[in-house]
């Protein structure tokens, strides 16, 4: 088990927000730029939704191989190896789009990118905790959130408008999506290098002992999760609280780029790096805060039925979207920032409540599990999702969203929280 660390001489400011930078660059594109690329060359619903929700699975299945991380080498040691096997990932995606089996290709380099980047996830996280005292940690808690949120805005809208740019000026949709991911193995390729010589290195971060009943400590782990109280409400609120969302995630890019004669809204990709990547992605950072921010004030248990229905309602604004088909983007990127606003302002309940429920000896452990089943609730419906837009259309496939929303409601109905819980403490008088 990690001990204390003694805090680093080194200003966390030199590679904090460069290493959540680069923490959230890979998932983002694995899963949401992906989803746009393949669109762009041609790629049908089906099989986006279908083999993009597959790469859910490394963040699904991370805490089983958590622990290797802790006993094999130093976190440091694997952030900088993964950082540059993602940067080579990056440069095997822009070599494979060329050639003729591309999409089966960039599949299994993709797959390469999701298991790299749910392993240094663990790394990363681990090396925040031993790099610095608890009360840094704290203090740069909302620098990690915000460089992740940047990277997200980076990868959605940055990178989207470059390859509509590059699409225009090269004449090439396949040059313009290799150029991209050129840039990104570049880019983390000079990251990884900087990383090799910025990031701290803690008398702690060390191989943890080979104890000889680690396999049984393990397992236990998982057990003591299994027996916490009302954890069958637990598990169902984990798989069921973005069951609409998970589906809609998978179609949004390929509805606003889709042809107007099929049921999408026919936006150019610079048009859609705008409206959802960079004004969506505003938004959704905007309803996160604003989601904190009540919660601190009311408690989960009080605001939990109100955050749950903002996130779901504006679910309307996709229906409304695929009934009218409107050509102003202002219409389009305005009922997008509300949709995504709410989905920020909502996730952050379900956030909080991961956190309640990892409370334990076994904090960090169960966090991890939790987050395993909350990606696996994105994975499993995903799947389908454009095999019900393929045969339903898009106006059918978002009623179908709608109707999506009930498990969460019947759900929340039969969770037992702490009044207290999420509550800021009043200063002591």
């Amino acid at each position: 088990m990690d001990t204390p660390s003694t805090p680093s001489r080194r200003n966390p400011w030199a590679w904090i927000p460069t290493l959540y930078y680069a923490q959230g660059i890979p998932y983002v594109v694995v899963m949401s730029l992906s989803t746009t690329m393949y669109k762009n060359l041609g790629v049908s619903n089906t099989d986006i939704a279908l083999y993009t929700s597959w790469l859910y699975l490394p963040w699904v299945i991370k805490p089983l191989w958590s622990p290797l991380v802790d006993l094999f080498r130093t976190k440091r040691f694997w952030i900088v190896t993964l950082q540059f096997a993602i940067g080579l990932a990056f440069a095997l995606v822009a070599l494979t789009l060329p050639g003729p089996g591309f999409f089966k290709l960039s599949l299994a380099v993709f797959w390469l990118m999701a298991f790299s980047s749910a392993t240094h996830d663990i790394a990363a996280d681990g090396f925040y905790l031993l790099a610095m005292p608890p009360g840094q940690q704290a203090a740069f808690v909302g620098v990690r959130s915000t460089f992740y949120r940047l990277a997200s805005l980076t990868a959605q809208g940055a990178l989207v408008y470059l390859a509509g740019m590059w699409q225009e000026s090269t004449g090439s949709i396949t040059q313009a999506w290799s150029l991209v991911f050129g840039l990104l193995a570049a880019v983390f390729i000079v990251v990884a290098t900087l990383h090799l010589f910025a990031l701290p290195k803690p008398e702690s971060d060390r191989p943890t002992a080979s104890g000889q009943n680690f396999v049984r400590e393990f397992w236990e782990v998982f057990a003591v999760f299994l027996k916490k109280p009302g954890v069958v409400t637990t598990l169902a609120l984990l798989l069921l609280y973005r069951l609409a969302e998970s589906q809609a995630l998978k179609l949004i890019s390929p509805f606003l780029l889709d042809k107007r004669a099929v049921g999408g809204l026919e936006l150019t990709t610079q048009q859609v790096g705008i409206v959802y990547g960079t004004v969506g992605i505003i938004s959704l950072t905007l309803g996160g805060l604003v989601g904190g921010w009540v919660i601190s004030l009311y408690g989960l248990k009080r605001m939990i039925w109100p955050m749950i229905t903002i996130m779901h309602a504006p679910n309307v604004a996709f229906l409304l979207l695929a009934l009218t088909q409107p050509t102003s983007l202002w219409v389009v990127g305005s009922a997008l920032a509300v949709e995504q606003f709410g989905y920020g302002f909502g996730f952050t309940a379900y956030m909080l409540y991961m956190m309640m429920v990892a409370e334990g000896p076994h904090k960090t452990a169960h966090y991890a599990i939790c987050t395993g089943f909350m990606a696996l609730g994105m994975m499993l419906p995903g799947m389908a999702a454009g095999w019900i837009e393929d045969h339903i259309g898009y106006v059918n496939f978002f009623i179908w969203v709608l109707v999506c929303t009930i498990p969460s409601f019947i759900v929340v109905s039969r969770l037992k929280i702490d009044p207290a819980f999420g509550k800021k403490a009043a200063p002591a008088k």
